[in-house]
């Protein structure tokens, strides 16, 4: 990756809907290889895809809780079932493997706390394989950043 691939990237980021030609003239490039740069790093996994950055609040998702998990136990097996119930529940934002006390920690969004508990306790508590779960609700959320330092 080079230069030129680095500030694709960069304007990508910001404006997924850009034409190739205008993206193409940002970079002093023609449009055929400004496409087949994009493409390649579309095909090795460098851009995995595109998609409309959402305000969760204009949508009626006004909560947004970091939840630690730990498993009853540390096996592939917890943690394989674990992991896949998580792909399919919606209000799971992200599922990352921490270290320290707890095993996993959760991003949930929730339109309010009482939807959030029912989450709680008809999602997660549901699941055999965790052992405990501890909530931190965000009060206020400065920024978040959606792009990568390129």
């Amino acid at each position: 990756m080079d230069n030129k691939d680095r500030n694709i990237l960069a304007i990508l980021q910001r404006q997924g809907r850009i034409a190739i030609s205008e993206l193409a003239a940002r970079l002093n490039m023609s449009d055929t290889p400004c496409l087949r740069r994009v493409r390649k790093l579309e095909q090795t996994g460098v851009i995995s895809g595109y998609g409309a950055q959402i305000d969760p609040k204009e949508v009626g998702l006004n909560v947004v809780v970091y939840a630690f998990v730990r498993l009853k136990e540390n096996s592939d097996q917890y943690a394989i079932l674990f992991e896949e119930s998580m792909e399919n529940l919606e209000q799971v934002m992200e599922c990352s493997v921490v270290t320290g006390a707890h095993d996993y920690l959760l991003k949930i969004v929730a339109s309010d706390l009482l939807s959030y508990e029912s989450f709680v306790k008809k999602s997660l508590g549901s699941l055999n394989c965790i052992a405990g779960i501890e909530s931190t609700v965000v009060l206020k959320q400065n920024f978040s950043r959606n792009t990568l330092p390129l």
